[in-house]
């Protein structure tokens, strides 16, 4: 846990020239690395509590504006992890969906969702981690027809994004107890497969709990430093370790030693090869930004099925805010966000999803990572719309779908 009384920073025109901050200083919210930086761009940082002082007086000498946002962060966190006993439930009639629980509480309500619903859920395990916890996947749909197209959704892939896991729960909260009054879920249950992965890092989201809040990458250990982990988002096989990834081990995004290093890349990569012919939708679950972004994220191109892809995520981002009226930007990755490569993204999609997509949840700053208890279920309940939105297109045809274009004329995909 972050020393006593660090602080979260919001600075505004930043001129990078001018305050040349060391990493080690403080740990960047938003951008994740300081080659993402731009002039005039705003920059969210973590500062320990020693050096709290320091940094507002080099800011205030360069004349650099600046907002603290959160002036006790360790309090914030105490409010998320604290009294954790009265969190444990028994009963899924009694688990409680609006506060964060940890891996072991995620994966014994798992095994719960198996057990009470036996014709619409199915538990699996694909793999180990690095630490060797078991990498559980939740397939939600009716059991009819052998082949029905699929949805993979994924979430905590980054450790501190607690949001995420809150989702995946929500997700299969909803879709279990709307089937049988909600006509839409109905439908989507009966004629897909939903594959659910609430805890993408568990090795780093059980650290995140125990240790560090505000860890982001996996555990594993290189034996040349005494960095761990690996940026599990910059860890595929498409554009390896090109721009927005770094190759030093104690980045937040570093790529790894080779693609597909993390035995959970790894074992995510292999279900997708497996089933892509089944899989027309990747969604993954991060925050925060408040985004819908689609590929391409390595590079500045439009995709062969932009249009459909486009519409998806305009139809989302409009059913998104519906529910409470928050705008959601969306767009290629790569301009509405930042260039990174490595990503599942542009993996999932060049391996031919035609429709795969990085959700940012709330907020955009003020609470970051931290975000409060209070804010899960309007956060779950737009970004569900969201996702209902894109899967009901799947059952739909679009003009150009990825499934009609020509591969010799794309071999880029």
């Amino acid at each position: 846990i972050p020393l006593t009384c660090p602080s979260i920073l919001n600075i505004t025109h930043t001129e990078v020239s001018k305050l040349s901050i060391s990493p080690s200083q403080v740990d960047l919210w938003q951008p994740n690395s300081a080659s993402l930086i731009r002039h005039n761009a705003t920059v969210d940082v973590h500062v320990r509590r020693n050096d709290t002082r320091g940094l507002r007086t080099r800011l205030q000498k360069e004349h650099i504006d600046f907002k603290v946002y959160i002036s006790n962060l360790q309090k914030d966190i105490e409010k998320q992890t604290g009294h954790r006993s009265s969190r444990k439930r028994r009963s899924e009639s009694q688990y409680d969906y609006e506060v964060y629980h940890s891996l072991e509480e995620i994966q014994s309500w798992m095994f719960e969702m198996n057990r009470t619903h036996p014709h619409l859920v199915d538990m699996f395990s694909i793999g180990r981690s690095y630490e060797g916890r078991p990498l559980y996947i939740l397939q939600l749909g009716k059991r009819t027809r052998s082949y029905k197209k699929a949805v993979w959704i994924d979430c905590g892939v980054h450790a501190r994004e607690w949001i995420g896991p809150a989702f995946c729960q929500w997700f299969v909260k909803e879709a279990l107890h709307s089937y049988q009054y909600d006509s839409v879920m109905r439908r989507l249950m009966n004629q897909l497969n939903f594959y659910i992965m609430p805890v993408f890092n568990v090795d780093g989201y059980h650290f995140s709990w125990t240790t560090d809040r505000f860890w982001r990458k996996t555990r594993s250990k290189n034996a040349k430093y005494h960095c761990r982990g690996v940026d599990a988002n910059r860890n595929w096989k498409v554009k390896w370790c090109e721009e927005g990834a770094s190759s030093q081990p104690c980045d937040d995004t570093y790529c790894g030693p080779f693609p597909e290093s993390e035995p959970e890349v790894k074992a995510v990569a292999k279900f997708l090869r497996k089933h892509k012919k089944r899989v027309k939708a990747y969604i993954s679950i991060h925050a925060y930004a408040q985004m819908l972004l689609y590929p391409y994220s390595y590079k500045y191109a439009t995709i062969p099925n932009f249009n459909c892809v486009e519409s998806a995520a305009h139809n989302a981002v409009t059913a998104l805010y519906s529910a409470y009226g928050v705008r959601y930007r969306y767009g290629p990755a790569s301009t509405t966000l930042y260039v990174s490569s490595g990503s599942s993204m542009d993996w999932a999609y060049r391996n031919g999803i035609p429709y795969a997509f990085a959700f940012e949840l709330r907020d955009t700053g003020y609470f970051g990572f931290l975000l409060p208890e209070a804010l899960i279920n309007p956060t779950c309940t737009e970004t569900m719309r969201a996702v209902k939105t894109i899967s009901s297109g799947l059952l739909k045809k679009c003009e150009i779908g990825m499934h009609e274009l020509d591969r010799e004329r794309y071999p880029y995909l």
